[in-house]
């Protein structure tokens, strides 16, 4: 009970939130164009609390079902206009102006993961750089070559530094191709190329949860990469330096942190040899393992720390508009494979599978909720700019066309796509329940 109240807690907060932000853009821009805005809810159905401001006496709501939200807008369409009110209804604005208005609702959803991607880049992570855990035997992955403790590279030619890049590149190889090109880097430092070749398995692979299984090999753990050690401690002292990969402990291999802790916690004191990976080459260095208190006892202390990526306001903007532009490339292309069947139509997912996963990430902390934020507001976006005529990207469709011809489509053409719209909506939500549904009957 309480797992599902914490994931109905999450999903209804990531709604909320980033529907807020979708309609604000609609909101804001419809402002700017000189649009009179009647009502502002966050949530669907009968207003739970109203508040009336501004010269316009535009009425802000929170509604009953917090599942969306909308923004009304006068409009001639729907009856007539005050004369003190003409020009100022949606349809009585330039058709750029309107445009604009259905544009801007994606367009704050992609703002938003921007700034997401922005604080969580200044905040500082570990770098996860994505490496390969257990090897299964006779599988796609074992007739490769690949080994425990391999740190993946590059994908096809991508560098992969997170398991991020990584994913989205083994994926758009294998669909695009049936093979998976690996640049990897061994314990010794070597690096060497692998390709795993799944032919036509390709689409089945795609299904949420079989890649790893159908491929033969499980994630590993981030390898040891060493940010600046602490200074006058055994590390610094014997000369490791920032970017250094530390891959054993007196000839036992070192596969990440945990390992590392664990060869040298018990041991305080004590001389080891290292085995470092430093530009490509497996390097040794002895050193004596120092010492702290620790709840009263002794433990053994090298002064090392996991690699951060750390970057200041300004040199962080690049990489969340860059991380922001990949994620989003990713899920037109992963959508596109979808209709074309390449990708398996059971990554659609519901709200039970999003709530699922909003509650996981909130559990696991801020950091982690708030990137499963900016993947969801990248999907909304790209969502609404579909072009179904319920949808934001329909209606610009809908403008661009009288823009065109000079005139409003038939109301008889508007009613057929309206319905074909809803129509579509239908199907897709019925695909995601049923893939929510499947899930949890496994």
């Amino acid at each position: 009970m309480g797992e599902f109240l914490t994931n109905l807690l999450a999903f209804i907060v990531a709604i909320s939130v980033l529907v807020a932000i979708h309609e604000y853009g609609h909101y804001i821009v419809g402002r700017w164009a000189g649009m009179k805005v009647l009502r502002f809810s966050i949530g669907f159905g009968k207003p739970i609390v109203t508040w009336v401001r501004g010269p316009d006496r535009t009425e802000y709501c929170i509604s009953a079902i917090p599942l969306g939200g909308y923004v009304r807008f006068l409009d001639g369409r729907e009856g007539p206009v005050d004369p003190e009110d003409e020009g100022r209804a949606f349809n009585h604005r330039p058709i750029p102006a309107r445009i604009a208005v259905l544009f801007a609702g994606p367009l704050f959803n992609f703002i938003f993961a921007i700034f997401a991607y922005w604080l969580l880049s200044m905040d500082g992570v570990p770098a996860l750089r994505p490496a390969v855990g257990e090897v299964m035997p006779q599988t796609y992955a074992a007739e490769a070559g690949l080994e425990t403790g391999d740190q993946i590279v590059a994908i096809g030619g991508t560098r992969t530094d997170s398991w991020q890049q990584a994913l989205m590149a083994m994926f758009d190889n294998m669909v695009a191709e049936g093979r998976i090109p690996m640049t990897l880097e061994d314990q010794r430092g070597q690096q060497r190329e692998a390709v795993i070749r799944v032919g036509e398995d390709s689409a089945r692979l795609t299904e949420p949860g079989l890649l790893f299984d159908g491929l033969g090999f499980l994630p590993g753990a981030p390898p040891a990469v060493l940010d600046d050690p602490v200074e006058n401690e055994a590390a610094a002292q014997a000369g490791i330096r920032k970017g250094d990969r530390i891959v054993s402990v007196d000839a036992k291999p070192v596969l990440g942190f945990v390992d590392l802790v664990e060869a040298v916690v018990e041991r305080p004191g004590e001389r080891i040899d290292l085995g470092v990976v430093r530009d490509g080459r497996l390097e040794n260095f002895s050193l004596v393992i120092g010492t702290r208190e620790v709840d009263g006892q002794t433990s053994g202390f090298l002064g090392v720390r996991a690699l951060l990526d750390e970057l200041g306001p300004v040199q962080a903007l690049p990489r969340a508009l860059s991380d922001t532009w990949q994620q989003t490339a990713f899920t037109v292309r992963m959508l596109a494979r979808m209709v074309t069947g390449e990708v398996s139509f059971k990554n659609v997912s519901g709200p039970i599978n999003i709530a699922q996963f909003a509650g996981d990430s909130a559990q696991r902390g801020l950091r982690y909720f708030l990137g499963f934020l900016a993947m969801i507001s990248i999907s909304l976006g790209v969502l609404n700019l579909l072009p179904v005529p319920v949808l934001d990207g329909g209606q610009i469709v809908y403008q661009t066309v009288e823009w065109i011809k000079g005139s409003p489509l038939s109301e008889r053409s508007q009613i057929l796509g309206q319905q074909f719209g809803i129509l579509a909506l239908i199907l897709l939500m019925s695909f995601a329940f049923y893939n929510d549904i499947a899930r949890i009957l496994g």
